[in-house]
C-alpha cells in the first residue's frame, strides 16, 4: 500500500512492443486501490495493444478503515465534497502531468477510465484541465457540480456513462443528473443504464467502453 500523497500504483505496459502511443489511467471507486482496475487493462488491451494503462492508487487511506479514497463522506455537505475533490483533483492533475511529460504524449492521447468515486474524480479533474483528452469513461458515478461545474470548464473531451439500474450505492438517478449537468457545460455525453446491474461493471459495460476507447485512441 502506498503512503499519503503517494499516487503511484500498478500499471501494465502495452502488448505490442515499443513505446506506447496513448494512455489510459484507471480511477478506483472508495475504499479499494489501484489494484483493483488494472484487472480490466486485458478488456480493452486487444483493442489497444499500443496503450500504456496505468492504475494509481488514491492520495489518502480511506476513512472506513481500508483501502484508499480520494476525499472522504464524513461530511457530506456539497461544499465539503467539492474541496475534497479538489484537492485531490490537484494531485491527480499533477500525476497527469508527470505522466504525459515522461511518455512525451499529449493530452488528446489520454483517456480516464473510473468507476463510482473514480468517475466522479475523472468528470471533475479532465473538463478542467487545459487541453482536451481523448475521453473520459465513468462507471456508476456522478457529477459534482454544486452549480460551479459549467463556469470551471477549461475543454470537452468526449464522456460515456454508464450505469446500473439497481445502484444502491449511487442511485442511476445520478446518470440523468450528470448527463444534464455535462451538456450544460457543451460536453458530449454518451449514457446508457444496464437492466438489473447493482454497483458494479458488466459486460456489455465493459464492451462499450473498448469500443469508446478504440474509436478515440486506436
Amino acid at each position: 500500500m502506498t503512503g499519503l500523497y503517494d499516487l503511484n500504483g500498478p500499471a501494465i505496459a502495452p502488448a505490442a512492443q515499443g513505446a506506447p502511443d496513448s494512455i489510459v489511467v484507471f480511477l478506483h471507486g472508495y475504499g479499494a486501490d489501484g489494484d483493483d482496475l488494472i484487472a480490466l487493462t486485458p478488456h480493452f488491451a486487444r483493442a489497444l495493444p499500443r496503450t500504456l494503462f496505468v492504475s494509481p492508487h488514491a492520495p489518502f487511506p480511506c476513512e472506513m478503515g481500508f483501502g484508499r479514497q480520494w476525499f472522504g463522506f464524513g461530511d457530506r455537505r456539497p461544499e465539503a465534497i467539492l474541496s475534497g475533490a479538489d484537492t485531490a483533483g490537484r494531485l491527480l492533475g499533477e500525476f497527469l502531468d508527470t505522466l504525459l511529460a515522461r511518455t512525451g504524449l499529449a493530452e488528446a492521447r489520454l483517456a480516464l477510465v473510473g468507476f463510482s468515486q473514480g468517475t466522479m474524480m475523472a468528470l471533475h479533474v479532465a473538463p478542467r484541465r487545459a487541453e482536451p483528452c481523448a475521453a473520459i469513461i465513468g462507471f456508476s458515478g456522478r457529477l459534482l457540480d454544486g452549480g460551479t461545474f459549467a463556469a470551471a470548464v477549461r475543454s470537452h473531451p468526449p464522456v460515456l456513462l454508464v450505469h446500473g439500474e439497481a445502484d444502491g450505492v449511487v442511485p442511476v438517478a445520478a446518470l440523468d443528473e450528470a448527463v444534464a449537468g455535462l451538456k450544460a457545460a457543451g460536453i458530449a455525453v454518451e449514457a446508457h443504464r444496464r437492466p438489473g446491474l447493482e454497483h458494479a461493471i458488466d459486460g456489455e459495460g465493459m464492451a462499450l467502453a473498448a469500443a469508446f476507447l478504440e474509436k478515440r485512441l486506436g
